[in-house]
């Protein structure tokens, strides 16, 4: 894994929240929030909180008396969270990584982490630290991207950036976001951590951005993607995301834009 891969800061995490997150991420933390509610946790953790989609739909579901510990390894993330979301004594936020979590054996009832475990540089430890904090009988739920292919937009994201790059073209949307969607290395990856059942759903959703330029500006300069962009310097960030925009308006018309996207919810317990 590059460094760059995890480093969501600068304007990054201002861009993510306002762009990305109502792109892709608000239908599924929707959806994951209501599978943590019929859990009826007392005390859930969050690791890769972001700037706080899943919180939000946590905290707007769970009943009065429910916590939620919010993590993140990047604090610029989480300043941007706390920022956005109102004020709630159930939420507290907390940098920490989900490799090394700072918190005692069986402290939750739920560990739940949307599309985050992508970029654990080892899954398997991520997972078996999830596991410890788990209280008997909880449940680790989280969800990953599929595959390149199955999400449309993305898929015109990366055609393009490899156009424009053709002798090292940006590789972070396969990699990371796309490059753990196989339901039976996932599988073999709990397992190995100690989880002895788990369970998969695929489900799909359709993207919408007002503009292609804005679906084109969540990717190019919301993500770790920039970093990759900016590093290959001729075209220039602003150069790439235009060409983008383009071609995204070219495949889905001049907007408000839509696209399938899909992705897989896994659901582990002891």
């Amino acid at each position: 894994m590059i460094a760059s891969d995890r480093v969501f800061a600068g304007s990054i995490p201002e861009i993510y929240n306002r762009l990305m997150v109502p792109l892709l991420f608000d239908p599924y933390a929707a959806y994951l929030a209501d599978r943590v509610v019929g859990l009826r946790p007392s005390d859930v953790l969050e690791t890769a909180a972001g700037t706080g989609a899943l919180t939000r739909a946590m905290a707007s579901r769970l009943p009065a008396g429910a916590r939620i510990t919010a993590t993140d390894l990047n604090q610029p993330m989480l300043d941007r969270a706390a920022a956005t979301t109102p004020g709630s004594d159930r939420i507290r936020w907390q940098q920490a990584d989900a490799l090394a979590l700072p918190f005692e054996d069986r402290s939750f009832d739920v560990v739940a982490c949307q599309f985050g475990v992508m970029f654990f540089p080892d899954r398997i430890l991520g997972y078996s630290e999830a596991r410890r904090v788990l209280a008997p009988g909880g449940t680790f739920l989280f969800n990953v991207w599929d595959r390149l292919s199955e999400n449309a937009f993305v898929t015109v994201v990366s055609a393009t950036l490899a156009k424009l790059f053709p002798a090292d073209p940006p590789t972070f949307m396969e990699r990371l976001p796309h490059g753990y969607y196989d339901l039976a290395a996932i599988g073999a990856d709990l397992k190995a951590a100690g989880f002895s059942s788990f369970g998969t759903e695929t489900i799909g959703h359709v993207a919408t951005a007002a503009t292609p330029l804005d679906a084109a500006t969540a990717y190019c300069q919301g993500s770790p993607l920039r970093t990759e962009i900016e590093a290959r310097k001729n075209p220039s960030l602003q150069d790439a995301t235009q060409a983008v925009a383009d071609d995204l308006e070219r495949a889905f018309g001049s907007g408000p834009i839509r696209g399938p996207i899909r992705a897989h919810l896994i659901a582990a317990s002891h």
